[in-house]
C-alpha cells in the first residue's frame, strides 16, 4: 500500500521541482552600463537547474561558452549573431560566456552555478584583448560570492 504513495509523491516532486528554477536573463548591448560590447548583468550567481536567458538586445551579438571555462560534464553552448539563446545549468561551477565577435573588445560574462568548484581552472584559460581585465573584475566578483 505504502508503495503507490511513495511513487505518487515522487512523481509528484518531478513536476514541482522545475518551478523552483529561476530564469536568468542577460541582454547583449552594444552600449551599457559598464561600457561598450558588454553582457548585462556580466556576472550571474544561479543555482543547479536555473536556466540563464542571452537577449540580444543590440543585433549581431551571440552567447558561447569558452573553451575549457565550463565545469567537467558540463554541456558546451554557441548560439548564432542575433539569436536569443536559453541554456539551463545543471553542473556546479564557474562558466565563462563570450560574444565571439566581441571577444577581443572584453564581451565577456561569468555565471557561478552552486559551488564554483572549477574556479581555478577556470581562472588559468589564456585571455585574450579587453577581455583579460574585464574576466579579472568577474574573477573577483565570483570569489567574493563563494566566501559568503
Amino acid at each position: 500500500m505504502k508503495l503507490p504513495l511513495i511513487a505518487a509523491a515522487i512523481a509528484l516532486l518531478s513536476v514541482v521541482a522545475p518551478v523552483n528554477a529561476a530564469e536568468h536573463v542577460v541582454q547583449m548591448l552594444n552600449k551599457g552600463e559598464k561600457g561598450s560590447m558588454v553582457f548585462q548583468p556580466a556576472f550571474v550567481r544561479a543555482a543547479p537547474g536555473d536556466t540563464v536567458k542571452f537577449v540580444p538586445t543590440d543585433k549581431s551579438h551571440n552567447a558561447e561558452s569558452i573553451k575549457d571555462m565550463i565545469p567537467d560534464g558540463a554541456e558546451p553552448f554557441k548560439s548564432k549573431p542575433s539569436e536569443e539563446v536559453t541554456v539551463t545549468l545543471t553542473k556546479e561551477g564557474v562558466y565563462g560566456v563570450k560574444c565571439a565577435p566581441h571577444y577581443g573588445m572584453g564581451m565577456v560574462a561569468l555565471i557561478v552555478v552552486g559551488k564554483p568548484v572549477n574556479l581555478d581552472a577556470a581562472q588559468a584559460v589564456k585571455q585574450v584583448g579587453k577581455a583579460k581585465p574585464v574576466l579579472a573584475e568577474l574573477f573577483a566578483e565570483a570569489t567574493k560570492a563563494a566566501s559568503n
